[in-house]
This record gives structure tokens, sequence and C-alpha cells, in this order.
């Protein structure tokens, strides 16, 4: 300390002049009065209010020198000094001696107000740091962080411009007239306000209104702040604030800004003291009910100093220079501007909280920290976020541990659908399993995901919770839903995204293993799609068969005349008697026969049909629309083995009969024969084809398919039900079940379907006729032995064995038959046969020409409506569609032709068939004329492609 005093006692002596005719008892007293004077200053700590700033009080010393002196020398060896005493660490007081020498070389800068000038709008002071008083915690909230400079408040206000519609309002009336702001005052009439107008002001009278002092303003300023009425700041209404109309503008300017964090609170105040129904609404309140109590504590802060400032100073004092004191109007403005930004990004939140809910307010408030580079918007809406987000994670919690949606007020962004709205709505069949748990209980809103969690994120959370709801109330296992809930629980909150996904991640694996494990183990989902194709897909051949054997005497019957039990009891022998006698006794009681409904002059083939049996929580992958799939494609391949089953057991009738009944009429049916018999080799080569490609080609080819979308590690029941659509649909439009749309019409329609159809009818009546035909040749061979068994009687009494009428049957000839040109028709007795000739009547004349026109017309139809199939086949862009045609036509043996596909109206087609029909039937005849002239001559038809109109197809 002794250092100190001669430190400070020598300064002094430096700096006093010697007054002449002074004695030195007054010297003395003098130097002690200053010295005491200095000691004073230096050890004041009741001026803690003021800002230390040696930046601005070096420029105030250094614009002195250059004010008293007209060269640089002085400011330039000041700047030198200034450098070294900044380098000096044993001087802790740098502003103190600055301060200090500055006022004891211009003692009449004791009116001046240092620390108010330090605004960066003042003169001079361009760029420079704001100076604040020493704050508690509780207020620094408001606050940037000390690495950071504070950001520009207009720059801040511009962007906040763009974002609120209410806060550009308030900016903007604010700068364009104070009188029609928001904060209103009285129209000014002092000199100031009508020079500012560009008026002439009136004279003033001697006795002035007396204005509101500085002082009183900032003694009234924490109660306007806190949104409260005082003497000279009253608020006329919630969104009005109504000032003194003396006051000068600069003092009218500031009020209005600090206005606006006081009408801000007042509107804040209403919104957190409001009830809304919703959990993230209500947690949006209590987070900026917390700001708000930060923004009072802020408050409280400032009265204390702006209370410190006033004490500090006399009455006089308080008019003059309260800027001395450190608090001023323009510093509440400084520290109260990050205050001001907090609460006009918290009401721009509770305005928009008004029309947004849930994920889309989380998003919103978000999109401030991942929209803006402003750190502290962004820290601020982190901020808001941690508290604004806890009832979301608790929803998200319960989710996807429980299975259980907790959400009363629709705010997440799983949706639980109401059961009777789902009853009402056209859905597809193959959303609807019985049990509606999987499908359509709970649905994932895309427009309620919020930002902080992305799109696959949403769908993975999305399938934890609905497989936990599907495994506890359609798969009956809520124990195995407790359990792994008590195990796993996490506590979820916001901010830790990487523990999130973890958590995420590690319940999706456990929930889909679990799934996927019930499904196969408990409920033999696996088994029951291999019994699907087994039985109705026509996989198990021996049982299809037999049961087509069994079958086939009561099918044959008309509709009417099937029962139920037949056909169950001869279902039940087919399965006794192939090897679906060792399947499981679970899918063997799911299969049963059926009968479609009956229609008029059907018979027992078209209404038959297989059905499998499913329930619960298997039908969710079996839907009724898969069920729906697989009966079609059972009946259109059970047709075809019908098919296959008539044209076998007619072809084994020909070549039995061939070595023994046909042998013996040879003779006159032997050409019709032959070309019978072609003709039914070429449909069964179609229906081999036909069968091979669909049952292998296709259903197998389409099974390994699903087997390998089954076998994945990942596998989801929502992938199981994908697969095995994508595995239907395979089937039912490369087995040529599927619909396609027109290019004409723009209709759906089953072409290849309808085709195949009309093809297997065109079969099933050729073999028909060939049993007329047999029946026709059977006939004729058991009049042959009864007439050769009357010749024999006859020879034996001694009489002739055929008499004058024998004779004249034996010489007419047969209907239809051709006698070679250039020969003459012998007569049958004088042929060396020991069999009797063929015998005529009047029936015989009737029936067999129109078997063979029945026979020809039959075989030609198939024919040329195969080469259209074969044609639309080969310009299809599936490669194995392509492969069929080639394999039914791999000797080029038909010249397939595609359909002509043109649009007519009604009035055309009239015409048209007014114009063309005389001339299709005149090339009819005469196409008719050459293939008999053809068949004569040749006598195979095997070897000889037709050719049908093509209008007829």
């Amino acid at each position: 300390m002794s250092r100190v005093n001669d430190a400070l006692s020598s300064l002094v002596s430096a700096l006093i002049p010697a007054l002449p005719d002074e004695d030195e008892t007054a010297a003395d007293q003098r130097h002690e009065d200053a010295l005491e004077l200095t000691k004073g200053i230096l050890s004041n700590h009741k001026r803690s209010a003021e800002s230390y700033d040696i930046n601005h009080v070096s420029d105030l010393i250094k614009k002195k020198l250059w004010r008293e002196n007209d060269a640089p020398d002085k400011a330039i060896q000041y700047s030198n000094l200034y450098s070294r005493l900044l380098t000096l660490p044993i001087l802790t007081q740098k502003w103190a001696i600055l301060y200090l020498l500055h006022q004891l070389g211009d003692p009449a800068s004791e009116n001046e107000d240092i620390s108010s000038s330090h605004s960066p709008h003042g003169t001079g002071q361009k760029g420079r740091h704001e100076t604040r008083p020493e704050r508690p915690s509780s207020s620094r909230r408001f606050e940037k962080d000390d690495q950071g400079s504070a950001p520009n408040s207009a720059s801040f206000s511009a962007r906040l411009n763009q974002l609120s519609t209410q806060s550009a309002e308030i900016q903007n009336k604010s700068k364009a007239n104070r009188g029609n702001g928001t904060w209103h005052h009285a129209p000014s009439s002092t000199p100031e306000a009508l020079s500012a107008k560009g008026e002439s002001a009136p004279a003033q009278p001697q006795a002035d209104v007396e204005r509101p002092t500085e002082a009183a303003l900032l003694r009234e300023l924490p109660f306007t702040l806190q949104g409260l009425s005082s003497t000279n700041l009253i608020f006329s209404s919630s969104t009005t604030l109504q000032l003194p109309s003396t006051l000068p503008i600069p003092i009218v300017s500031l009020l209005h800004t600090l206005a606006e964090p006081s009408l801000l609170y007042r509107g804040l105040s209403e919104f957190v003291q409001s009830r809304e129904e919703g959990l993230i609404g209500q947690s949006l309140r209590s987070a900026i009910g917390n700001e708000l109590r930060s923004y009072l504590g802020l408050i409280a802060t400032l009265e204390g100093e702006i209370r410190r400032a006033i004490m500090n100073l006399n009455e006089a004092e308080t008019k003059i220079s309260i800027g001395k004191a450190g608090v001023t109007l323009k510093r509440c403005v400084v520290w109260t501007r990050d205050a001001t930004m907090g609460l006009r990004l918290m009401s721009l939140m509770a305005e928009e909280s008004k029309s947004r809910k849930g994920g889309q307010l989380i998003s919103f408030i978000h999109s401030f920290s991942t929209s803006y580079g402003d750190p502290f918007v962004a820290a601020f809406a982190e901020r808001m976020l941690a508290h604004l987000t806890r009832p979301f994670y608790d929803m998200l919690r319960q989710w996807i541990y429980d299975g259980e949606l907790s959400d009363p007020y629709h705010e997440f962004f799983v949706i639980e659908q109401d059961q009777d709205q789902n009853e009402n709505k056209n859905t597809d069949l193959r959303r609807v399993p019985a049990t509606s748990v999987w499908e359509d209980k709970y649905k994932l809103d895309h427009a309620t995901v919020p930002s902080i969690i992305t799109e696959d994120f949403a769908k993975k959370v999305f399938l934890i919770g609905k497989s936990l709801n599907f495994i506890r109330y359609g798969c009956r296992d809520s124990a195995w839903v407790e359990a792994y809930s008590k195990d796993a629980s996490k506590e979820l909150h916001y901010g830790d995204t990487a523990t999130l996904e973890a958590f995420i991640d590690k319940a999706y694996k456990t929930t889909m293993a679990r799934l996927i494990y019930l499904m196969d183990d408990k409920f033999k989902l696996f088994d029951h799609l291999d019994a699907l194709k087994k039985y109705l897909l026509l996989g198990q051949g021996d049982f299809i068969a037999l049961l087509m054997e069994s079958l086939s005497s009561n099918l044959d019957r008309p509709a009417g005349s099937q029962y139920r039990h037949t056909l169950t009891a001869q279902l039940e022998h087919a399965i006794r008697g192939s090897n679906a006698q060792y399947d499981s006794p679970d899918v063997l009681r799911r299969l049963d026969a059926r009968l479609l409904e009956l229609s008029q002059g059907e018979i027992g083939w078209d209404v038959f049909t297989l059905e499998y049996k499913v329930d619960s929580p298997v039908d969710v992958v079996i839907t009724p629309w898969a069920n729906k799939q697989y009966l079609v494609v059972f009946n259109f391949l059970w047709r075809i083995k019908r098919v296959e089953f008539a044209l076998g057991s007619t072809w084994r009738r020909c070549m039995t009969g061939a070595r023994g009944v046909l042998a013996s009429v040879d003779d006159k049916l032997g050409r019709d024969w032959k070309v019978a018999r072609c003709c039914i080799a070429e449909m069964i080569h179609f229906v081999n084809q036909l069968q091979y490609y669909i049952l292998f080609e296709v259903i197998e080819a389409s099974w390994d398919q699903l087997q390998a979308a089954i076998a994945k590690p990942n596998c989801t029941l929502d992938d199981l039900i994908d697969a095995h659509t994508k595995y239907l649909k395979a089937i039912t439009h490369k087995g040529l079940l599927g619909s396609a749309r027109s290019t004409i019409t723009g209709t759906r329609e089953d072409s290849f379907t309808s085709q195949l159809h009309y093809l297997l009818k065109i079969m099933l009546a050729y073999k028909e006729a060939v049993d007329g035909l047999y029946s026709f040749s059977v006939a004729q061979f058991t009049r042959r032995q009864e007439l050769a068994a009357k010749i024999e009687t006859r020879t034996a009494q001694g009489k002739w064995g055929l008499g004058d009428k024998d004779d004249e049957d034996l010489s007419s000839p047969l209907p239809g038959d051709r006698v070679p040109r250039g020969k003459t028709r012998l007569p049958e007795r004088a042929t060396d046969s020991p069999v009797p000739p063929l015998l005529h009547t009047a029936v015989d004349d009737q029936m067999l020409p129109s078997l063979r026109k029945r026979l020809q017309d039959l075989s030609s139809d198939f024919r040329s409506r195969l080469v259209v199939l074969l044609g639309d086949l080969s310009v299809q862009p599936d490669v194995d569609m392509k492969f069929l045609g080639v394999v039914m036509n791999f000797n080029d043996v038909y010249r397939p032709e595609r359909r002509r596909k043109r649009r007519e109206g009604p009035k055309d087609k009239d015409k048209d068939k007014e114009r063309k029909t005389p001339v299709e039937k005149a090339g009819r005849q005469k196409e008719r004329a050459e293939e008999s002239k053809a068949s004569s001559v040749d006598g195979s038809w095997a070897r000889r492609p037709v050719e049908r109109n093509a209008e007829k197809s």
C-alpha cells in the first residue's frame, strides 16, 4: 500500500500545478484533498453498475489528444504507451487508471456520460461492444454464449419478419408512425416533434408542461416489461401501450422498442393460462411458462440495477446525469434484446399451435433449429423441443414396447381407425382379414410424422407397434409381450438420436423374429401354403387323378342331382387312396368339397370345387382375396384336367376299338376314324403342353420366388403378405388368367381366359362327337353280326343267305360315300370278306352325314382359334408365355395370326355384316369343297393346315 500511496502522491503532484501567491499550508491542503479524492475514486465500489470498457476510455483520451494538438505526435506517443500498458500483467485495473487520467486531465468531462455513449449507434463509436451489468445465472437463458458475439437486433428482427406477420406489422408500424403503431401515445406538440414532421413550432408558453424524466421512466420500466400499467406508461388494451405526449422522439423510439417485449409477454401470459386439448399443446404451454419465468428473473435483475443506480444519485443528479450511474433506456434495450428475440419466437409458436398439433407442431418448431443459421434461434428451438417432445416420446415408448397406442388427442403419427368406418368403406378384399387387427386397425399418417425422425424410421416404429399389438391380440401371446416390455423398456428423450435408433433397431429385430416364429411354429403358416399348392393348385398328382376318376360318373349328371355328402365321401376316398393320407390331420380337416352356385343347364363338372379353410391369424396372409384367387386357379386347372381325362378316355377307347369293333367297319368308316384320331392327338398335345406350362413354368417358378422371399433374414409379416400377393398375381397373369386393358375399348378383358375356355369347350364337344361316331360304328358292327348270324341260320335251313330285298339294300350307296373317278362301284357280295356288308337304314342316312359335318366343323373351329391364340402369345413381352406358343407349335404346323382389332360402331357392324355375309358364305362353301377334295386325295387331315376366315374370329 505504501508504494500505491507514493505513486498516487507523485501523480497528483505532477498533475496539479502550483498556484502563485499560495502558501505552503494551503498547497499541502489542496494536495491532500486531491489525493483523498483519487483514493475515493479508486476505492469506490458503489459504482458497480458501470461497465469497464478500456477501449472506449482509450478512444476518448485519443480523441482529446487529437483535438488539443495539431500534430499527431502526442496521439502516436499515447498509442505506444497504451500498447505497453496492455502488455503489463501486474496491473489489473487498467480501465480505472485510464479513466482516472482522463478525468484528471479534463475536469469538464464530469458531465459527460462515458458509459452511455457505448452504443453501436453512437457517433464515432461504430462497432463497439455494449457494456452490461453483472446478472445472475437465472437471467442468462436469454443471453448468447460467451464465445459468440451478440447478434444484431435489426437483422434478427428482419429475419423474424419473414416468419411472423404479426411481428412484421409491429415493427413496420413502429417505424412508420409512432402515433399509429401498436404502442399508441397522444400526438406530440413539442418543437422536436413538429420539426420532425416538417412543421413550424408555435410559440411555447413560459409555463411548459413537465415531461417525465428518464429516471422516472426507468423507475416504471420493470412494471411495463411485465405487462402492468404505471403512471406514465399505460396499457389501454391487451395490444396497445399509451405513451406520454410530451416525450421527445428519441425517447419514444426507445420506448417503442421496449414496448414490444411488454406486449408479447402479455399475449404469452394469456396463452399459457388458456386450456388446450392436447398433450403436446399443454407441453408447449408449460415450456413457454418456464421461459416466461426466466424472463421475469431478467426483469428482476434489471429492476435491481435501476434501483441501485437511482439510489447512488441525489435528486439533482437524477434529472441531469442518470447515465453516469450506468443505467439508461438505451442500455435497457440492449439488455432485453435477447429476451425480445425469445418472446418473438414463443409468440410465433403460440400462434401456429392454433392450426397445428402433434407432429406438425413439433416439425414447425424443429424447423427453427434446422432452417435458420442464427445460433440463438437454433439453441432456443432445441431448448423448447427438449421440453415439448416429452409427451411424444412417452407415446413412442408405450407403442414400441407395449404395442398400445396411448394417444387420446390424436397427436401421434399412428392412427387407430374406427371399425364402423372400415366396414362402410369400399376396401380391397386383399386387405380385409377376419380380425382386421393387422391391416385395418392402425394406419400410418404420413402428414403427422415429425421432422425429428425420418420416414423410414417412422415406418419401422409403425411396424414394431403393430406387430406387438398383433402378437398380443391376434396371436394371443400377451404373456410374451408383457415380459418383453419389462425387460426391454427404455426411457426415451429428445436429442440422443443415435441411442434412439439403436433401441428401435433392437426392438424391430426382436419383434419381427417373434412374429415370424409364431406364424411358422404355432400357426403353421408355411404348411398351409404348401397344402394350398398341393390340393388347390393340383400339385398332388395322384390325389387329383384318383379324385377325378372316382367323381367322373357323378359329375356327368346334372348339377341339381349332386349332393355334398356324396362328394365328401369321394374326397375322403381319394385322400385314403393317395399319398395325401400322410399329411397332417389339421391340414386334411381343412380340405372340403363344395358346390358353386347352380345355374340352368349346368352339370356336376361346372359346379364342383375344392375349398381349403383357414382361420385367424393365418387369414392375415391368406386373405379372402387370396382364397378367391386360389379358387379361380383351381377351377381353371380342374377344367383342363377334365378335358385331359375325357380326351384320354376317348383315345383309349379308339385305340382299343381299332383292333376289334372299328376294324370290322374300317371299309366304310376308316377314313373318318383316321381324321378323328389325328384331331384328338392335336387336342391332347395342346392340353398337355398347357398343363405343363401352368404347373411347372408358372406355379413352380412362382413358388420358388415365394420361398426365397420368405427365407430372407429380416422378413416381416408385411413382406410375407406382399410376397404371397405377388405369388398369386404371377400365377394368374402368367397362367393366362389375368385380365389386360384393351387398347381399343379401354376396359379390362380376359382375352386369354376366354380363348382358353372356348377351346376347352370345343374339345369337349369334339369328344362327344367322337363318342357318337363310336356309337354309330358299334351299331353298324352289331347289325353286321346280326346279319351274319341270319345268313348262317338261313344257309343251315337250305335257303339263300340273302334275298332280293337284301340285294337292293346292298346295291344302294351310303350317303356321303365317294367313288373314285373312272371306277365303278362293286356290289358288296362280290368281295371276299367273310363279314356281311354294311346294311343301310333311314336313320343311317341322316346320322352319318351329320356326324361327319359336326366333326369337320369342330376340327376347323379348333384350329382357327388355336392359331389366333398362338398369334397372341407370340407378341407377349413375357418370355415364358412366348415359350408356350413355341412348344405348342414346335413343328410349325400352324400359322399363327393375330385378331383384327378395329373400333366399329353398331351401324358400321350391321353394314359390314350385310356386305360380307354373302361373300363369306360363298368363300366358306368353296373352302369346304376344296377341303373335301383334298381329303379324298391324300386321306389325311393332320398334315393339312386349315385357314379360317378372319371375320369369323
